[in-house]
């Protein structure tokens, strides 16, 4: 293990960033001195910053450097794809304490670049400090859009019809599987500590969950998905939203987000929500309500978008979107209807990391 003091900062990042190659026009000039230099002439700049904490944002107990690296990327990347533009530059910022080595921060690095080399994104730059209180991530995507074509969370309109990618609550299902990994792990350690059992302690070194049957669940997790895919079929259909985001914090917020900005309401169908198979069993096996996972469990990176009644046609026969409602008058309020057709006030629920 090296310790990262002995290259310094300028070191580190040199080590980090040596190798990286521009795979875009716009970027000038990448990293390696005060700033990127980067040239729009016929765009709108799009510009989306994340900062992710230790102990808020993810645990190191069960998550790995390279999966945090790629989700760190691939959270940036999916904000700038929900405004309808084409993610190009990137700036990663760490803070870290003493216990990281610099092969932590290849592995960091390596998971960081998998995600950018998959969308054609250029890391041009960043900074690297210490820190007293564990890992943290400030990232900033610099992405563009053609004038005129970004996409709000403003311009929903009453009976635009409400659509999303892939499925929901899977993500959340991942984290409460590793969560629970975890506490039965020490739960078997203060055990073991209070019978002295040093053939005990010694056995859970290499303790090892059983998540066979649960993958999908924790890929969803550790390694969300910006979903380009989706925004190349919208372009290819001719699809413009009339207003998108992408689901980080869970469904009904989202949907609020989207309501309140469009001075609109809207109704959606507990029935159309899409879950995957695993997200139903393992909410079955916490005993937790399946539908209220899906609607404010949050990190699923998918895209909630709504498009004109008119183009309902096409988005039906989109692969991985689902029409889950429409949007309605305000004085309607923002409603779920159940299976059995009730209906109900739709609260947001979702992640609220200053709670």
């Amino acid at each position: 293990m090296t310790d990262i003091s002995k290259l310094g900062e300028f070191g580190l990042i040199e080590r980090l960033t040596k190798d990286i190659k521009s795979k875009n026009e716009s970027t000038v000039y990448g990293a390696g001195d005060d700033c990127a230099v980067l040239a729009y002439p016929n765009s709108n700049v799009l510009v989306t910053t994340d900062m992710l904490m230790e102990g808020v944002h993810f645990d190191l107990t069960y998550t790995d450097l390279q999966h945090l690296g790629y989700k760190s990327a691939m959270v940036n990347i999916s904000d700038i794809f929900a405004m309808n533009g084409t993610p190009r530059q990137m700036v990663v910022s760490i803070a870290l304490s003493k216990r990281f080595c610099v092969e932590d921060m290849d592995e960091f690095y390596s998971g960081l670049r998998m995600a950018c080399d998959k969308w054609g994104v250029d890391i041009v730059g960043g900074d690297t400090t210490s820190s007293y209180t564990g890992l943290a991530i400030s990232i900033t995507c610099i992405g563009e859009v053609l004038p005129g074509e970004a996409v709000y969370r403003n311009g929903a309109k009453d009976t635009d019809l409400i659509c999303v990618s892939g499925d929901l609550g899977a993500a959340y299902m991942g984290l409460q599987l590793l969560e629970r990994e975890k506490t039965v792990y020490y739960q078997q350690v203060d055990e073991a500590k209070k019978k002295n059992d040093k053939r005990a302690l010694e056995s859970l070194r290499g303790f090892q969950p059983d998540f066979a049957g649960k993958e999908y669940l924790l890929q969803r997790q550790l390694q969300p998905e910006a979903r380009g895919d989706i925004m190349r079929l919208l372009h290819e259909n001719n699809v413009r939203p009339t207003a998108m985001m992408d689901i980080s914090d869970g469904l009904s917020s989202e949907l609020h987000h989207i309501c309140k900005q469009s001075n609109c309401g809207c109704r959606i169908y507990e029935k159309n929500i899409p879950i995957d198979y695993q997200t139903a069993v393992m909410a079955e096996e916490l005993n937790m309500n399946v539908t209220t996972c899906a609607l404010n469990g949050g990190e699923d990176y998918e895209l909630l978008f709504t498009v004109p009644i008119g183009d309902h046609e096409k988005v039906s026969a989109m692969d991985d979107v689902k029409i889950i409602g429409h949007i309605t008058r305000p004085e309607l309020g923002m409603m779920l209807v159940s299976r059995d057709g009730n209906e109900f006030e739709l609260k947001a629920q979702g992640w609220n990391p200053l709670a």
